[in-house]
């Protein structure tokens, strides 16, 4: 008969190795000194963010003053845009990931010493 908590701090060991296994894999690949794959992996660090960007440009439009309202018609929109876009498309840079990764290890390394 298997017991159960054992079972579930082997299955809690896998994971805490894969986690141990992509924070590495994601260290090592920020290394890589080829041109054409660190500009790509440049891209991703340094991931644009239209959500906030569309956001800004509509606030600086709502803002400004002018007789017409234009500019209001116009910068509205272009806010509730700026906000979907950044629900919907997330500006996480591999760094962000990485971070994530070692909270996520630090994490199943205290649960596994509470356990033992």
């Amino acid at each position: 008969m298997v017991d159960p908590l054992k079972a579930r701090l082997d299955k809690i060991r896998n994971i805490s190795g894969s986690a141990k296994r992509r924070a590495s894999l994601y260290s090592d690949i920020a290394k890589i000194d080829h041109t054409h794959t660190s500009t790509s992996l440049r891209a991703l660090e340094k991931a644009p963010a239209p959500g906030k960007k569309l956001q800004k440009v509509g606030f600086i439009m709502f803002w400004i003053p002018e007789p017409t309202g234009v500019t209001m018609a116009i910068g509205a929109p272009m806010i509730v845009a700026g906000r979907y876009l950044e629900k919907k498309y997330n500006s996480a840079t591999i760094h962000d990931i990485g971070h994530e990764t070692k909270n996520h290890i630090a994490t199943l390394s205290d649960f596994k010493n509470s356990v033992m």
